[in-house]
């Protein structure tokens, strides 16, 4: 079959019909009606931030969320009284409800733990991206002005994009290079703008023993398959997110007013190829892996090659040094063997 400008260059296959096919044009369209759904375990190549791999930290019962509230129930903080909301009772893109939520507690702290995060999707709901990340961010900043409150809200690396050969500091200028990254450089600057009294965290590649994230689904293809191919060309830090849960409860503990931009990851620089060589060989696993680069595994959004950030200030701030991510990850795997 030749696709023509009479056709549309279009071509429908249906259910049941094995094809081969050539491509001449960029234009050529083919639809397949399928018999079955795509299921990412029998797939050979893993990108960790397909969204099909992760999921939105949400806000108290995130990745984050979770991490904190197991902190403060393991610290046990004398005077302190914390509140977690999450959907459905607290909807952050609800202006009045957060408006009469804030009113009602009055908190000395606002940690903003929900964010949209599925970086491919954001693409095509740029909206809903920009709604959360955002323009209730800014919401959430005013309230917590009216009350006095401090907010501390997290952000990513994704405000850069990529091109520095050293470490990202605080003061360097942003460019994000996808929806995602946008959305969240517009939440900081209206969270700034909103709040006198405000901590903004960038961290990066989080995981944790709570809900769907690339260590956990690492773990789950190891039993599933003999070998994974992963993108080995991209360069970061792994976070764990119960490192930035104690972080984030440091700076409620110590009352700190040193307000602004921090980074925040675990220390030494890696790759999503290697992240997951040092998975396997903590668990001793013997699947074969392999690095493939980032142009063999397409996505919607484009993703920094390298976004390592200098966490020296938050460092220096909190007169604590941070672990190694080998570290916060062997803490991690531990969890989750329990």
């Amino acid at each position: 079959i030749e696709l023509t400008g009479d056709n549309h260059l279009q071509l429908f296959i249906p259910r049941g019909f094995l094809h081969g096919f050539i491509v001449q044009s960029e234009k050529a369209i083919f639809h397949y009606q399928c018999d079955n759904f795509y299921h990412k375990a029998s797939e050979d190549g893993v990108h960790p931030l397909d969204p099909d791999l992760n999921i939105n930290w949400g806000g108290a019962n995130g990745q984050l969320g979770q991490s904190i509230q197991q902190e403060v129930a393991k610290q046990k903080p004398n005077h302190t009284e914390f509140v977690f909301l999450d959907l459905p009772e607290f909807d952050l893109c609800q202006n009045e409800s957060v408006k009469t939520h804030i009113e009602k507690i009055a908190p000395d702290f606002v940690i903003n733990c929900a964010a949209f995060t599925a970086v491919d999707l954001a693409e095509s709901e740029s909206e809903k991206a920009f709604a959360l990340n955002a323009e209730a961010v800014g919401h959430l900043a005013k309230h917590c002005q009216a009350e006095g409150s401090t907010l501390i809200h997290i952000s990513t690396d994704y405000v850069f994009d990529g091109k520095a050969s050293h470490p990202y500091i605080e003061t360097d200028p942003t460019n994000p290079i996808n929806v995602y990254g946008l959305s969240k450089l517009k939440g900081e600057q209206l969270a700034m703008e909103g709040c006198d009294k405000v901590f903004v965290i960038r961290t990066s590649w989080l995981y944790s023993a709570f809900g769907n994230n690339f260590v956990k689904t690492m773990l789950r293809l190891f039993k599933e398959k003999d070998s994974l191919n992963i993108v080995g060309d991209q360069h970061g830090c792994p976070t764990s997110a119960h490192d930035l849960a104690k972080v984030c409860l440091e700076l409620v503990a110590q009352n700190i007013t040193a307000y602004g931009v921090y980074h925040f990851s675990n220390t030494q620089p890696t790759t999503w190829y290697h992240f997951c060589c040092e998975i396997a060989k903590q668990v001793q696993s013997n699947i074969a892996l392999n690095p493939i680069p980032t142009a063999s595994y397409p996505t919607p959004a484009q993703r920094p090659m390298y976004s390592v950030m200098n966490c020296g200030k938050i460092e220096t701030l909190l007169n604590e040094e941070i672990q190694s991510w080998q570290e916060a990850l062997s803490k991690v795997l531990d969890q989750l063997a329990k």
